[in-house]
């Protein structure tokens, strides 16, 4: 797929609470073709000590509008100066990059996102969606306050809810719901984004009740070409670099990820 360095135009900054935001961008031509799980590299400008792109998920798209949505969380310099740019602002961003997520048509599916882990779900809840599938979306966070854009994913589907201090939904980690409880899980494919330890557990689940799961891994991709070796991940076939192999990989390629993993995992890690 073709790649596009782009100057895209702010339209909107959402703040969603502490440390998220959800921008909302435009271009004066029409905006290339991307799938669901693929990311962007976005420059940051303005800020002394930042000199890397940053990689965000494509969040959501609108062909319609000719707009794409990327999901921010401020953890430094760089994404609290992107977290903090006003309506109007450009933003240098090269996208679609990396391989994204396999689309079911006509099944029953379930994303599960864990804290920020949300962003790429949303356009892929969309896709499903579309393609006639039966969409739950589980949720998983600290407390109310990090559960991000669950009204937003009730269009597609079901949508359940889990806080480790239980101010908001099932009290628990997110791989103790209630939802992945039984034995027999009605669902042909678990879509799964969030902290490796959550994912792996997700996938460890998914094996078990011979599920296929599909994970969106967030390693540092300092460039997003496979050129810098920062997101190399294990898997049975070798070293691959995330950002070229993936950002999606199915969780039976990655190493120690399925009857390997813990199933209690709290989003802190």
């Amino acid at each position: 797929m073709k790649k596009f360095i782009l100057d895209l135009k702010i339209l909107s900054n959402n703040r969603l609470n502490h440390n998220h935001n959800l921008l909302e961008l435009t271009s004066d031509s029409p905006l290339p073709p991307m799938v669901p799980g693929q990311f962007a590299e976005v420059r940051v400008d303005g800020s002394a000590t930042t000199f890397l792109r940053r990689p965000f998920s494509i969040h959501r798209i609108d062909k319609a509008a000719n707009t794409m949505h990327l999901l921010i969380k401020s953890v430094g310099d760089g994404t609290r100066n992107i977290s903090n740019l006003e309506k109007g602002a450009l933003l240098n961003v090269m996208f679609p990059l990396g391989k994204g997520f396999t689309l079911k048509q006509n099944e029953e599916v379930l994303l599960v996102g864990g804290g920020c882990g949300v962003a790429p779900l949303y356009f892929l809840a969309d896709q499903l969606h579309r393609k006639g599938n039966k969409v739950s979306v589980l949720i998983g966070g600290r407390s109310a306050g990090d559960i991000l854009l669950a009204n937003e994913y009730r269009s597609f589907g079901n949508v359940y809810i889990s806080t480790e201090d239980g101010t908001l939904g099932e009290k628990g980690m997110v791989t103790s719901h209630s939802l992945l409880k039984p034995e027999k899980l009605p669902f042909s494919v678990i879509y799964c984004c969030g902290p490796d330890g959550m994912m792996k557990a997700v996938a460890h689940i998914a094996e078990s009740r011979g599920i296929e799961c599909e994970v969106s891994l967030e390693n540092t991709m300092a460039c997003g070409m496979g050129a810098c070796l920062c997101c190399v991940v294990e898997t049975h076939k070798g070293n691959q670099c995330v950002c070229t192999e993936g950002p999606v990989f199915n969780s039976r390629r990655l190493k120690g990820w399925t009857a390997e993993a813990e199933v209690g995992c709290s989003l802190d890690k």
